[in-house]
């Protein structure tokens, strides 16, 4: 298999925390990082205020001679470090001097591909312009370092580029630098997403949908029209479950070549003691938190239960799990209190100071705060989908209920003004998480969860589901570690039901069956390292290569 000297990827998502597509980049650099050992690049967006982003550690020594030459040629760049394991190199661009030849660009991206970037709106613009700076990153670097007139010792050169943000970038590549071997994985279509997102059934319908059409009816026909064109186009089309090559298959009209699984980077999961004091400072932060929020003591026997992710409320399956919660509540076969964590940034204006203040002093508190159900201050609280839920449901966290539902409406990156703990560092304080995603092309939030040993409910439409129930088999329960429950269009009550009965069988489990199940779910993350993963990268590393040496 032929294999690359050099890989550069482009993501949005290279040192910018946003979403799942910083977790596979980051956590898969390192066994790259081990095998090509500075010789994966990573490209990401440079912003006015990022002098101080704590992903990215500049060095200015790296390079030095071509960054010259790149700035010199009007690429605005800054080379450093990407502040994850493995500290691969990362350079970060500035796409703003681009757009005012953005029509031009349209024009002849139009005249190659027939992509149709006049529908474009939003984040068209924005995410266009920063795929070709980071092309022209790319192309700027190959042409001072790696190309050679003769052609016989040229290095062996992939590019990489995740999600439709990057496809212009990859169009321009496969044009100007026709030996270098192209990859394109969509985490998601973005047809398949809107139709989700719109509330329109996707998965009984998905052989009938004609993905041109419907994004013509979804007003995203330009996003649609790039991510088609860079599909057919590329040298290596991939996506990263089974579910989702379906999708691209009856939406983009073409199969993939690879479906790349994500895998898991498990160096920064304590062991051991290590393991158990995470667990205590979490739930100790997490309780103190619920203490003083609702006014009332949770002992250690308290079921924490977490949901996290994008705030995609039916995609993420927000919506089922507040049901579930809801259900739980008046079932009277519940013997221990639940505080149910949901884990999802909105829009927030800050932490709450009557809470803050609560956390500051070292005293036990026996009355709620006004509106106990949300730990930040919420821009436009009457139109917030996940308190408006609770609040129809009459969730109000009153004294005599057993489950309670806190809302936590931010990043949890050890700096949000109210738990001040990393995620990570809160993860491990979990009892069991739940996921119920109705769209959801793989699930990092429950393989970061089992990685933890923490148990979790799931569903057949997270492509994690799917490989989970595929490795476990007959074994596949909340009992060995994680439950995968079957959803579709539409029978949004009966998984409500099953999830509510789940987690009610899981807090019934005693200390040793309760022991056994975590540990089960640790050992399932193991199938899911990147060292098992990594292998569909170099397959797919290999195609694009064969193709491009055919082209030279």
């Amino acid at each position: 298999m032929l294999f690359p000297d050099y890989i550069f990827e482009s993501s949005w998502e290279v040192c910018n925390k946003v979403g799942g597509i910083y977790t596979v980049l980051s956590t898969r650099a390192k066994t790259l990082q081990d095998r090509l050992r500075d010789h994966i690049i990573f490209i990401g967006p440079d912003f006015d205020d990022n002098e101080n982003n704590p992903y990215f550690k500049e060095d200015e020594s790296l390079f030095k001679d071509w960054k010259n030459n790149a700035v010199n040629a009007g690429l605005n760049i800054r080379i450093g470090r990407w502040n994850v394991p493995g500290e691969p190199i990362a350079i970060l661009v500035d796409s703003t001097p681009f757009y005012e030849n953005r029509d031009r660009i349209y024009a002849r991206l139009w005249e190659l591909y027939k992509v149709d970037s006049l529908h474009g709106y939003g984040d068209y613009d924005e995410a266009n312009m920063f795929s070709l700076a980071a092309a022209k990153v790319v192309e700027s670097f190959y042409n001072y370092y790696l190309n050679t007139a003769n052609g016989k010792n040229t290095p062996k050169v992939v590019y990489h580029g995740n999600e439709w943000m990057a496809c212009l970038g990859l169009l321009y590549i496969n044009h100007r630098l026709p030996q270098i071997g192209t990859i394109f994985t969509t985490h998601a279509t973005s047809i398949g997403r809107s139709i989700a997102g719109n509330n329109k059934p996707l998965y009984q319908y998905l052989h009938d949908y004609n993905g041109d059409q419907m994004a013509a009816e979804l007003n995203m026909e330009s996003k649609h029209s790039i991510e088609k064109q860079t599909a057919w186009n590329v040298d290596c089309f991939t996506t990263v479950s089974d579910i989702t090559a379906v999708e691209c298959e009856e939406l983009l009209d073409k199969p993939v070549d690879v479906v790349l699984p994500n895998g898991f980077e498990d160096s920064f999961v304590p062991k051991g003691n290590a393991f158990i004091a995470k667990r205590k400072a979490a739930r100790k932060t997490m309780l103190k938190v619920a203490n003083a929020l609702l006014g009332e003591e949770f002992d250690d026997n308290t079921l924490i239960i977490a949901t996290s992710g994008r705030y995609e409320f039916r995609n993420k399956g927000i919506d089922v799990f507040i049901e579930s919660l809801n259900q739980l509540r008046h079932d009277n076969r519940l013997k221990r209190k639940v505080v149910a964590f949901v884990e999802v940034p909105g829009w927030i204006a800050g932490p709450r100071k009557d809470l803050q203040e609560r956390l500051e002093s070292k005293r036990k508190f026996t009355s709620p705060l006004p509106n106990p159900i949300v730990t930040h201050e919420l821009h436009e609280p009457d139109n917030d989908r996940a308190t408006g839920m609770m609040r129809y449901h009459g969730i109000g966290n009153e004294k005599g209920d057993m489950v309670k539902v806190i809302f936590v409406p931010c990043y949890l990156d050890g700096n949000d003004g109210i738990f001040n703990t990393p995620y990570y560092n809160l993860m491990p304080g979990n009892d069991l998480c739940v996921f119920p995603s109705y769209y959801e092309p793989w699930g990092y939030t429950p393989l970061e969860a089992v990685a933890f040993k923490v148990p979790c409910i799931t569903t057949n439409l997270a492509g994690f589901g799917l490989w989970a129930r595929k490795v476990l088999g007959d074994k596949c329960s909340i009992e060995n570690g994680v439950e995968v429950v079957d959803r579709d269009d539409y029978n949004y009550f009966e998984v409500t039901d099953k999830i509510k009965n789940t987690i009610l069988r899981f807090s019934l489990l005693d200390a040793k069956k309760t022991d056994v199940a975590c540990k089960a779910a640790g050992q399932l993350s193991k199938a899911a390292l990147w060292n098992k993963f990594i292998e569909y990268y170099y397959k797919a590393y290999d195609i694009a290569l064969t193709k491009a040496s055919k082209r030279k």
